[in-house]
């Protein structure tokens, strides 16, 4: 039987950890845990379960999920956020997986995203494509902060695989707000290290763009109430992540030195 590697990064998620590995212990030959120094019970929760746990400073999402790689024992490796579970039709073409060994180096499936308990099927939030699991000899995280993704050889073709992840946003709109705001600091740094000029109307245009991109193109007006929080969100976060980029640049401007 093929084995495979569990991989999380956590940071105060004492309230989701526990189904997010209840849904894993399945097919988990070992369940690598990279936590953020959560303030919470996050780390003694998955070492109750039998994790192995490493706290390490947050440097950016590809890095952390890079680093959690690095610490595996097989060769393939499966990722999971502490907000996500396997649904029951993924969990059992894992284990058919796992029973027939692997044909490919790299495996894509579907998300489904909810948004305060309920699934959005639009916005682009479905299917929301992953590459989730990949034999790390082949494929690994890139160093992105933000919008980070598994990266491999144009030779290889992910295999889709039946199931949903099922990812469980946020409990309350104040919540999804709070974890949007989190990563427009981070997108921001992104956003600042390009050579892309930021203009005083960059952060509203792209916000603006942001918002029709989800709420036209993406069909979020189809999602009802829940589809225009999403995309007055999006406005919001993107807003604030170009601003927060402009920001940084006038600051780093007006600091250096005179010749």
């Amino acid at each position: 039987m093929a084995h495979i590697s569990v991989t999380i990064i956590t940071y105060n998620e004492e309230k989701r950890i526990e189904a997010c590995l209840n849904s894993v212990k399945e097919i988990a030959d070992e369940i690598i845990v990279v936590d953020s120094f959560s303030t919470d019970r996050t780390p003694q929760i998955c070492r109750d379960f039998g994790c192995k746990v490493t706290q390490r400073k947050f440097s950016g999402f590809g890095a952390q999920r890079q680093f959690a790689t690095s610490l595996t024992s097989h060769s393939y490796v499966l990722t999971i956020d502490a907000d996500e579970v396997l649904s029951p039709a993924l969990l059992a073409s894992l284990k058919k997986l796992k029973a027939d060994g692997f044909a490919h180096r790299v495996y894509s499936m579907p998300r489904l995203n909810f948004y305060c308990g309920q699934p959005v099927k639009h916005c682009g939030w479905y299917p929301d494509l992953q590459v989730r699991l990949f034999d790390k000899r082949y494929a690994n995280w890139n160093l992105y902060g933000f919008k980070e993704r598994v990266i491999f050889p144009g030779t290889l073709t992910p295999q889709p695989l039946d199931g949903d992840i099922l990812h469980y946003r946020c409990s309350t709109p104040e919540e999804y707000r709070a974890v949007q705001l989190r990563h427009a600091a981070i997108e921001s740094r992104d956003i600042s290290s390009r050579p892309d000029s930021i203009r005083f109307y960059t952060p509203f245009l792209k916000g603006a763009e942001a918002f029709l991109g989800i709420y036209l193109i993406n069909g979020a007006i189809l999602d009802g109430a829940e589809g225009r929080a999403i995309s007055r969100e999006r406005f919001r976060s993107t807003y604030m992540a170009y601003n927060m980029a402009r920001r940084s640049r006038r600051k780093q401007s007006t600091s250096k030195p005179t010749q």
